[in-house]
């Protein structure tokens, strides 16, 4: 962990921070006051970031690490409970596309790395971070979902079932978690300008979708102490929360 000044603002642990929506997230919550924790294997990345977070008088703790590296996020809960005593939101961010085509082509390798890092890495991150959530004032949780978890469409399998298992590992979360000052949230991005987007939709003109930039404002309202909502989805193209 490459550590940067931090003071006494909010905590934000943000992940796939390097690129796309988490480095728009974490830029949005670091102009918020927040200190950003941002995870991501690209060290390049994550020191852009981390030049871009400090011109804006804004403080950073740099993670490089793979997510599926579970020791490694272990260490990190260990680390921010440490360190911080508390963490006031965590946003689970970085996901894999998978492989497209029908699931009897699927080769169980690919298959194990979508789940490791879509669903499993999660789970290992609320169970390594847990405690600081619930020390927190008002602990945030906001996991980035998608439409393919409920309109499995041909081919998507792999991501459209991660997702479905992500938005199941959330809900239950918010469950366990409704007694206490946390509330844990959905986001449904939509078509956005991503790299990601670009490999699933090869002929798409991305011109014609919004940017992660247009959604980062939401990962600063969803994680405010005053969000009281909690196991939902806010789905950002229709501008609503929703349940599921």
């Amino acid at each position: 962990m490459t550590e940067r000044s931090a003071d006494a603002r909010r905590v934000a642990l943000v992940t796939g921070a390097s690129r796309g929506i988490g480095r728009a997230a974490a830029l949005a919550l670091a102009r918020a006051g927040c200190h950003v924790i941002a995870l991501a294997r690209t060290v390049g990345g994550l020191e852009e970031l981390d030049d871009a977070i400090k011109r804006d008088g804004g403080t950073a703790t740099l993670v490089p690490a793979d997510l599926t590296d579970f020791q490694a996020l272990d260490r990190l809960g260990a680390a921010v409970a440490e360190r911080w005593g508390r963490l006031d939101a965590f946003v689970g961010n970085a996901g894999l596309l998978g492989p497209i085509t029908p699931l009897g082509h699927v080769d169980p390798s690919q298959w194990e790395r979508v789940m490791a890092v879509n669903v499993t890495a999660n789970w290992r991150l609320l169970r390594a971070l847990d405690a600081s959530l619930r020390a927190a004032p008002a602990g945030r949780v906001v996991f980035v979902s998608s439409g393919a978890a409920t309109s499995c469409r041909a081919y998507w399998g792999p991501y459209s079932i991660s997702k479905a298992a992500l938005e199941a590992l959330a809900r239950t979360y918010a469950a366990e978690t409704e007694t206490t000052a946390i509330r844990v949230m959905l986001l449904n991005p939509g078509p956005l300008r991503t790299a990601m987007r670009a490999e699933a939709m090869p002929g798409e003109d991305p011109l014609t979708l919004k940017t992660p930039q247009d959604l980062a404002p939401w990962f600063v309202k969803l994680t405010q102490p005053d969000w009281t909502q909690t196991g939902k989805v806010f789905d950002f193209p229709r501008q609503e929360v929703i349940s599921r």
